[in-house]
């Protein structure tokens, strides 16, 4: 059903506050936000099939999909798909919170994990 470990996912959710965090204090083009760098390079890193399912995990905890509806998540985010995901994800406010919570409604959470640990 998932195909991205929650454990990425999880440190996604903790890069992604971070990102949050400093947001308002940082110009997106800003050579020293370490924090977007870190985190753009990570899902730049993951698969493609990867990246769908981290599109979509954010979809159903936004609201957008409800559970009953991954497959559908899937396959929009699978159509959707391009070379711009990490820029897509991160302009997504709170995206943290919205990948968490498309992580519990399948069933996992990021306690069981030792988050922001990669």
């Amino acid at each position: 059903m998932l195909e991205i470990s929650p454990e990425k996912v999880c440190y996604v959710v903790v890069k992604a506050r971070a990102f949050d965090e400093d947001l308002p204090s940082l110009d997106e083009d800003d050579p020293d936000d370490h924090v977007r760098q870190e985190l753009v390079a990570f899902i730049n890193s993951l698969t493609i099939t990867e990246r769908i399912h981290l599109v979509a995990l954010a979809w159903l905890g936004r609201g957008t999909f409800d559970k009953d509806e991954w497959e559908s998540a899937v396959e929009e985010a699978r159509d959707a798909h391009n070379q711009h995901t990490a820029r897509y994800l991160l302009g997504i406010p709170m995206l943290g919170d919205y990948l968490e919570e498309g992580l519990a409604q399948l069933g996992y959470y990021c306690e069981e994990f030792e988050m922001g640990r990669m």
